[in-house]
């Protein structure tokens, strides 16, 4: 059977399964597109892992059928069936898994795969998370979708309780100027539109590259030299692996380096653009007043 005889046996399936059933409410995605589902999802694809968190988070996980590669969290999200990663879907086994919802990450996501997916007509939700409020949002939309709202609704509440919180906690403590590294060759940070940058303002501290117009940009050494920071922050998955910062320790002439304040945090958490990023945050925070405290 081919691609689209598959697809095409898919639409006119889902159509003729869901007569009879209450629509779920209009959802209106991060590309601006309203879906009108026939009825809540039951059969969700998801594109990334961050979003199959966020699935499991709102009560929707039992529903998921396919998942992205590194989908690892929570534990059961490591048993779905994977349907590409990032840079390459496998399109036919998500048809093959018949679902009546696909959610896409927009930043993430091929373009040409998901031009390609788009062909099929299958409801496709696009996510484009920058900010924090953005995860609450978007946990609200996805439990309207799934029909899970309720369960949805709360936890999207104790996500925005929880930043609020924070963001309390370290408002009146010592500003922090800091240079957070993503990755070393290419040195490469984090604008102030990034959720990273984000998270370290709710830590009372500044990205010293917040200006720079890429939401990722490349910097050189001497730019870090000339910025100074108070503090240099990566992420290491391996807490006796490499770092990835010795590079900055042969150079004395950075504060950062001189004090000591060469921290590493869980990019597992921080770097995942689901309600687990304040987990990382709360390191980040934790291991920044840690500069604080030092003479």
């Amino acid at each position: 059977m081919s691609f689209r005889t598959l697809a095409a046996g898919l639409v006119l399936a889902a159509a003729g399964g869901l007569a009879g059933a209450e629509p779920a409410p209009p959802v209106r995605d991060d590309d601006g597109q309203t879906l009108v589902l026939p009825a809540p999802a039951r059969r969700i694809v998801s594109l990334a892992p961050h979003l199959t968190e966020l699935l499991f988070a709102i009560g929707a996980g039992e529903r998921v059928v396919g998942a992205a590669a590194y989908s690892d969290h929570p534990p059961a999200a490591r048993a779905l069936p994977r349907i590409g990663d990032s840079a390459l879907l496998d399109l036919e086994r998500i048809v093959a898994l018949k679902p009546d919802l696909i959610v896409v990450w927009r930043d993430g996501n091929s373009a040409q795969q998901l031009d390609r997916l788009a062909t099929l007509k299958l409801p496709v939700y696009a996510s484009q998370i920058r900010r924090l409020a953005d995860i609450e949002s978007t946990m609200r939309r996805l439990g309207a979708l799934a029909g899970t709202a309720a369960t949805a609704d709360a936890a999207a509440e104790r996500f925005a309780a929880a930043v609020t919180q924070l963001r309390a906690t370290y408002a009146q403590r010592a500003p922090l100027r800091v240079f957070y590294q993503i990755w070393h060759r290419p040195l490469l940070t984090v604008n102030g539109q990034h959720l990273i940058s984000e998270a370290l303002q709710l830590c009372g501290a500044s990205n010293v590259f917040a200006d720079l117009k890429p939401l990722t940009p490349t910097v050189s050494e001497e730019a870090v030299l000339l910025a100074d920071p108070d503090a240099i922050v990566t992420g290491s998955v391996d807490p006796n692996g490499p770092d990835n910062l010795d590079g900055w320790r042969r150079l004395n002439a950075l504060r950062a380096t001189r004090n000591g304040h060469l921290l590493v945090v869980n990019p597992d958490t921080l770097h995942r653009q689901s309600d687990r990023v304040l987990e990382g945050a709360r390191e980040l925070c934790e291991k920044l007043d840690g500069v604080r405290r030092k003479p």
